[in-house]
């Protein structure tokens, strides 16, 4: 039977800390069974972490030092990590950039801004400079570049995950950026449900008052983990793992979807305000 196939360690951080992790691990002749036992994790999810696909978490790289007897260098290589991947975000999402790359489903309500992974430069921009009015310029690109990576969410994968996003309808009517670069922004939404690739759905002004009268709030999924719950406010963010209060935030979810427009009403909605503001026209 061949060995496991090589990877190739300089393609970045998680690779090059998967192939030591393999190299220690064999180096003390541990399974990978073995090496997770007394931790939380299972042997596949090890498996992933040797092979770049998965970052190692914090209490795992912990446990790997104390077996290998590697003197912290895991952790401080996790730590690593975790600050080039928050580099441009607050400190409160910290754990979301950590996960959403595993989920099967995302699924997210915005009242009042375009979702991160859907924001084009101009727009980030916008909303960057507009919340940091004093933010030096090389701060502020640093910022639009971390929410510009997230794009790369979904690009990965093309079945996943699904990206599912409900959008008020005041989010097409009330511009943040002028006529073109508003085009250009629900253009590029537009090209992603078009592509399959993303499901965007519009709750209409005629809506009214509605089951999810909040902030917003994005619902993941995983084929090995339980759901979580993110919600975000003015300057703080929390992630939601009790299992009861998820069940309830999906049941909030599930109403206000089924007050929302269906995707192919939305999508045409999208598109009018596209070409009226390509006409430079505010959008009726």
């Amino acid at each position: 039977m061949p060995g496991p196939k090589d990877i190739d360690g300089s393609a970045g951080v998680p690779t090059f800390y998967g192939k030591e992790l393999r190299w220690k691990r064999e180096q003390a002749g541990l399974t990978q069974q073995q090496l997770v036992e007394g931790s939380f994790y299972g042997y596949s999810h090890l498996s992933e972490i040797e092979r770049g696909e998965r970052r190692m978490p914090p209490d795992l790289a912990a446990h790997v030092d104390d077996v290998l007897k590697t003197d912290g260098f895991f952790s401080r290589r996790c730590e690593d990590v975790r600050n080039a991947r928050r580099r441009g975000h607050a400190w409160y999402f910290e754990k979301v950039l950590e996960v959403e790359k595993q989920a099967l489903t995302i699924e997210e309500w915005s009242p009042s801004l375009l979702p991160g992974v859907l924001q084009t430069e101009a727009y980030a921009r916008a909303v960057v400079e507009a919340a940091l009015p004093l933010e030096l310029p090389d701060e502020v690109a640093t910022k639009v570049n971390g929410r510009l990576a997230r794009a790369q969410l979904l690009e990965q994968d093309p079945k996943k995950p699904l990206f599912w996003a409900i959008l008020h309808e005041n989010l097409l009517r009330q511009p943040l950026l002028d006529p073109a670069g508003m085009a250009e922004q629900l253009a590029h939404i537009a090209d992603l449900a078009q592509a399959r690739r993303i499901v965007p759905q519009v709750l209409p002004l005629s809506a009214g008052p509605h089951p999810f009268m909040t902030g917003m709030t994005a619902i993941m999924t995983f084929a090995d983990a339980p759901a979580l719950v993110y919600t975000e406010g003015l300057h703080s963010g929390e992630v939601v793992d009790d299992p009861a209060l998820v069940a309830e935030y999906r049941r909030s979810y599930d109403l206000l979807r089924a007050v929302a427009l269906s995707p192919k009403a939305s999508l045409a909605m999208i598109l009018d305000a596209v070409e009226d503001y390509r006409d430079g026209k505010h959008p009726a």
